[in-house]
C-alpha cells in the first residue's frame, strides 16, 4: 500500500512507527512542545510536517545529545524557515552558546530525513491503532500465531548467535560518531 501525495495524517503510535523511535519518546516531544501536532480531542495527529519535525528533533538528539529545551528552540527556528518547507538537501542551523559568541554551525539533512519518513509511511498502515483499556478477546493467540510466523521465515540460529547480534547491536547504539570538518 503507498502513502498518497495528499496530507495524511496518523496517531501517536502509527507515526512512532514511521518514525522508527519509541512511543513514549514522540509523546515525550509533544509533552515538551519540541513538536507541535494538532490535536483534536483526545489524540494528537501528525502530518507531514509534524513527522519532518520530529524526525529532525530525533536526528538532532542523536546527534547532539542536546537537552528538550535546545530541541525546542531548534526545531521551532527549523518550522519557520522557508527552506525546511521546501524539503531541501540540507537546513544549515547556526547558534551562539552566549552573546558575542562565534555561532555553531549544525547542518540537519532534512531531504534524506523527509525521503526516510516516505519510505517508512507504508508501515502506518500495518499498526493497528487498537484502543486503550482492555484488549480484545482473542489477542494473546493471534500474537502468538504472527510471531511463529515470522520465526518460520529465519533460519536456524543457535542461542551464542543471537546472544552476540544482541550485544554487538547494543555497543552500536552506544557510540556517537563526532567529527569536525
Amino acid at each position: 500500500m503507498k502513502a498518497s501525495p495528499a496530507v495524511t495524517e496518523l496517531k501517536l503510535k502509527q507515526a512512532s512507527v514511521v518514525l522508527d523511535m519509541p512511543p513514549k519518546l514522540l509523546q515525550n516531544f509533544v509533552q515538551f512542545r519540541v513538536v507541535r501536532p494538532r490535536r483534536r480531542g483526545r489524540f494528537y495527529w501528525f502530518n507531514q510536517g509534524a513527522l519532518l519535525q520530529a524526525k529532525c528533533a530525533l536526528y538532532l538528539r542523536e546527534s547532539l545529545g542536546a537537552s528538550t529545551e535546545y530541541l525546542a528552540d531548534f526545531v521551532g527556528a527549523l518550522a519557520a524557515s522557508r527552506a525546511f518547507l521546501a524539503k531541501p538537501v540540507s537546513v544549515r542551523i547556526q547558534s551562539r552558546p552566549y552573546q558575542g559568541a562565534p555561532p555553531v554551525s549544525i547542518v540537519v539533512p532534512v531531504g534524506t530525513l523527509s525521503k526516510d519518513i516516505e519510505r517508512r509511511m507504508p508501515l502506518a498502515a500495518v499498526v493497528r491503532d487498537l484502543p486503550t483499556g482492555r484488549r480484545r478477546p482473542g489477542w494473546k493467540g493471534d500474537f502468538v500465531r504472527s510471531v511463529q510466523a515470522a520465526a518460520a521465515e529465519l533460519p536456524p540460529l543457535r542461542e551464542e548467535q543471537v546472544l552476540k547480534a544482541v550485544r554487538a547491536y547494543r555497543r552500536s547504539r552506544s557510540r556517537r560518531d563526532v567529527t569536525v570538518a
